[in-house]
């Protein structure tokens, strides 16, 4: 991986090195990142990272951070649809998000930064926002007689998303490739949540 361009002096080095992780970590996998091997990639000192991360855990909850903002915005490029093709849409864009960036939904999601309760404050804060905006999502679809409206919303939101992630992790962990179940697995979840 090439060295890039310090925006140190923009003032904008955490943005670049968490940019910089995430294509590190998709590139050569989470055992290859390190702050060094940021530090050399983003060309500045090997002390300046230690500005913004305290170490290698801040510096992945900072990725798994940045996947969750990226995730929220997609149910933001959605408000123009309505309905079913807003559900469709919002599973298509989650799967490919999810399959696309491995590493990075990997350290979203997984016991790497949760199970030890390893999480900054930060990403839980942006995970739990998150969450509530899809069970926003799901509130104002059940009122719309969208989304199946005899369990209690925020039900249905967990169920959702635990599905949706479910299918996710065996899309990635390599149980289903065919791009064609996968298609029809994406349109079999939103029938099974569309009342």
């Amino acid at each position: 991986m090439k060295a890039l361009k310090s925006h140190y002096h923009h003032g904008d080095l955490r943005a670049t090195l968490v940019e910089a992780a995430v294509r590190l970590l998709e590139t050569e996998g989470i055992d290859a990142l390190s702050i060094r091997r940021l530090a050399e990639l983003t060309g500045v000192s090997r002390a300046a990272p230690y500005h913004h991360f305290q170490d290698k855990r801040e510096l992945l909850c900072a990725i798994a951070e940045a996947g969750f903002v990226q995730q929220e915005a997609t149910l933001t490029a959605l408000e123009d649809l309505q309905g079913r093709e807003r559900i469709e849409q919002f599973v298509h864009t989650y799967v490919s998000f999810a399959t696309q960036h491995r590493e990075q939904y990997d350290l979203m999601y997984g016991r790497e930064i949760w199970k030890n309760s390893g999480a900054t404050t930060s990403l839980e804060v942006v995970a739990k926002q998150c969450f509530k905006r899809w069970l926003s999502e799901v509130t104002a679809l059940q009122a719309q007689s969208i989304l199946n409206n005899n369990l209690p919303a925020v039900r249905v939101a967990q169920v959702s998303w635990a599905a949706l992630h479910g299918l996710c992790r065996l899309i990635n962990d390599g149980i289903y490739a065919d791009d064609a179940d996968i298609e029809a697995m994406e349109a079999s979840l939103v029938a099974m949540l569309v009342s």
